[in-house]
């Protein structure tokens, strides 16, 4: 547990060092790995698992279109846009499959991707693996979200990610300004109304919006992985102790704005983390997750070649006051002084998920395995919209999915995507 900080120095460095592991337990997703292959920039550190690279967030000179699409015989187009308070965000464009024409009118899919993580989520396995080529070779106009402060939307029109004030953001703003910002650029591209993936922090900030009453007249329907939107329930040891430790607000508190898993730190802390018996540092990644039943065992690597990314620590605060109160509310400031000058009022605004539309089209696809989007939280969901027109809600459940298979699982090609994209043309 991380220790309160006081104005004692040594004792602050000391807690410092706590928290920085427990940092570490989460983002290093598996640590049984050799050398990386990276960038230029990677730094390789001897640990007692053996070598283990990592890189600073370096946005390569060729973007996902060029580095992830067109080596799989793809066409692809690289589209940016500007949220209203000035992040520039990358979005790509899949506008046909490898053996169809590029067809007037197919219907656009925006792919949104969960915390730390990018676009890429859609793109790493295998072609017929990945969601984002198959609806491509399905006959639809595929888009891929970028958040801000991933390695492909860094940009703003007058900050740098060295700024404090870039990081200043939680996944709010994603719900006010990114999410909104690609949905409508997506339907003025394309004058067509849009269906909508989201995986994890992907399916909150979609869920959040739409309780709003806000872009439902844009998207046509929402795909939903591994939902996310109460948390009190999550089975994450890992996860949980991070929240009730406070740990991203001891982070917030030391000045450190950006929750940067590629950091050189990472490594160098990561053989004191596995000098810990308690610690599996074999398997961290089910540990945060759950026993992810269906990656390929490759995947590691590839993994590790692009991701995790950079988030805000705010957003992770944002969190983890979702995990300590089991609510759905906006970013709370801590007292009432502050919620009263963001909100006009003294706590945080919740966003009511009993508020989306009856007649929305969701289909909400969810694991029996899910760490973080458990059982019991997704069952407590259900049951706030437990009033959805019973023809525009289709439920999956798949006992033996964890957090990552629905995106990165070998087969979910059979037993989540058919079933999604069924969803979408009956929509």
């Amino acid at each position: 547990m991380a220790k309160t900080l006081n104005n004692n120095n040594k004792q602050a460095e000391e807690d410092f060092i706590i928290i920085s592991l427990l940092v570490v337990i989460l983002l290093c997703f598996s640590t049984s790995v050799g050398a990386r292959k990276f960038n230029k920039q990677s730094t390789t550190t001897t640990t007692m698992l053996g070598e283990f690279t990592t890189t600073p967030l370096v946005v390569e000179q060729d973007g996902i279109c060029k580095s992830m699409v067109e080596t799989r015989g793809y066409i692809c187009e690289e589209h940016q846009v500007t949220t209203k308070d000035g992040y520039i965000l990358s979005i790509q464009r899949i506008p046909q499959g490898r053996q169809s024409s590029k067809a007037q009118n197919k219907i656009p899919v925006l792919l949104q991707h969960g915390v730390l993580m990018d676009g890429i989520t859609w793109l790493l396995n295998p072609a017929d693996q990945s969601l984002g080529f198959i609806l491509a070779d399905n006959g639809f106009d595929v888009w891929i979200a970028n958040t801000r402060g991933t390695n492909y939307s860094r940009r703003h029109t007058t900050l740098t990610p060295t700024d404090p004030s870039y990081w200043d953001w939680s996944w709010d703003e994603l719900v006010a300004y990114d999410l909104p910002a690609t949905v409508h650029y997506v339907y003025n591209q394309t004058a067509q109304k849009l269906h909508y993936v989201g995986h994890s922090l992907g399916t909150l900030i979609a869920f959040a919006a739409f309780s709003q009453k806000e872009l439902v007249d844009t998207i046509r329907s929402a795909a939903l992985l591994s939902p996310i939107a109460y948390l009190a329930e999550m089975s994450s040891v890992l996860a949980k102790t991070a929240a009730q430790s406070f740990l991203a607000e001891d982070l917030y508190r030391l000045g450190i704005k950006e929750f940067a898993p590629r950091g050189e730190a990472v490594a160098k802390l990561l053989e004191e983390i596995c000098k810990k018996p308690d610690n599996n540092c074999s398997d961290l990644l089910t540990s945060f997750t759950g026993p992810n039943c269906c990656l390929n065992s490759s995947w590691t690597d590839i993994f590790l070649e692009h991701e995790p990314q950079s988030t805000a620590t705010k957003n992770m605060i944002h969190l983890a006051q979702m995990i300590r109160e089991g609510t759905i509310e906006m970013y709370d400031y801590g007292n009432a002084e502050e919620n009263m000058k963001h909100y006009g009022e003294s706590t945080a605004p919740a966003y009511e998920m009993g508020r989306i539309p009856e007649d929305f089209p969701l289909f909400v696809s969810y694991g029996g395995q899910d760490y973080l989007s458990d059982v019991n939280d997704v069952h407590n969901l259900l049951k706030a919209i437990e009033n959805h027109n019973a023809d525009k809600i289709v439920v999956q459940y798949i006992e033996d999915y964890a957090h990552a298979d629905f995106v990165f699982g070998v087969d979910a090609n059979q037993l989540v995507y058919p079933h999604l994209i069924a969803f979408f043309k009956l929509h």
